[in-house]
Formats: structure tokens, C-alpha cells, sequence
């Protein structure tokens, strides 16, 4: 009998943690995602607004997500927005549905958590991501952070 293991968001652990950190993406796209130790530092200094898991398939880390939650987008306490901060699949990992995985499974926290748009930014160019999230049903909206698209998904 063989036995289908679905991809699967674990939290960081010493046991994964090596594995993360070691996750890169392809060469042509450093230019458009953080390192996973850049984003485990954000997550330290902003424990209440970041929600970082690996993506594990069996045994394998296959990627790394992170979210953010309940952050004060305009600094003002008028916008308070939740989404994908960070997506990470491993080089030799992606075209596998590892990312579109990752992207359901943040939108299902989500709206567990009663948040209904997910946000995302994006840096544009040739191997930016910005197709990836249009063809996931991201609205690209007229507003930019710094350098940065951002899109909206209806939950």
C-alpha cells in the first residue's frame, strides 16, 4: 500500500531549523525574497504580528512562509491589514504546488482568524513573483510600498 503525504506547515523547531535556514531560493529570484534568517530575526522582534512556519513534505523542508497579522499598516490605527510577508521555495522545490500550498494555508489562518483580504507585496521584474500571485487571484492594487506592488485576495 502507498501512502500520499500532503505538504504540510510545521513551526520552527531546533529539529527544522538547520533546514530553513539552509532553504534558497533560484539565484535569479535573491533579488525579489529575504533570506529565511532575515526573516526569523523580523519575526524575533515582532513576535505579535509574525506567524513563521516551514513547509515540510514527508521528511523534507521544502519551504518557508511567514505571515503577519494585525499590523498597523499607516501607523495611525486606520488600516489594520494581515498577509503573506514571506514566501520561500527551495530552488530545486518549485512547480510543485509547495507555493500555492503555502498561500491557501496562510489564507485558511487567516480567515480562521476572522481576517477577511490577504495582502501581499512584491518586488517587480522578470523573475519577480508578481504572476504567481495574479494567477492565485491577487488584485494588483495602485498602491506601492517603497519599491513594492501590492496585491489584495478576497477571503
Amino acid at each position: 500500500m502507498t501512502t500520499t503525504r500532503a505538504p504540510r506547515l510545521e513551526e520552527l523547531t531546533p529539529a527544522n531549523l538547520e533546514a530553513a535556514l539552509a532553504l534558497r531560493v533560484r539565484p535569479e529570484q535573491e533579488f525579489a525574497v529575504h533570506p529565511v534568517a532575515d526573516s526569523l530575526a523580523e519575526a524575533y522582534v515582532h513576535p505579535r504580528a509574525a506567524w513563521p512556519r516551514v513547509i515540510v513534505d514527508g521528511d523534507r523542508v521544502v519551504g518557508f512562509v511567514m505571515a503577519f497579522l494585525d499590523i498597523d499598516w499607516r501607523d495611525d490605527g486606520t488600516d489594520i491589514r494581515s498577509g503573506l510577508w514571506r514566501l520561500n521555495i527551495a530552488a530545486d522545490e518549485q512547480c510543485k504546488g509547495y507555493g500555492r500550498f503555502a498561500v491557501d494555508a496562510v489564507a485558511e489562518e487567516l480567515r480562521r482568524r476572522g481576517t477577511k483580504t490577504l495582502h501581499v507585496t512584491w518586488h517587480p521584474g522578470e523573475h519577480g513573483p508578481e504572476n504567481f500571485y495574479l494567477t492565485l487571484g491577487f488584485e494588483k492594487t495602485d498602491e506601492r510600498v517603497d519599491d513594492e506592488h501590492v496585491g489584495v485576495l478576497p477571503l
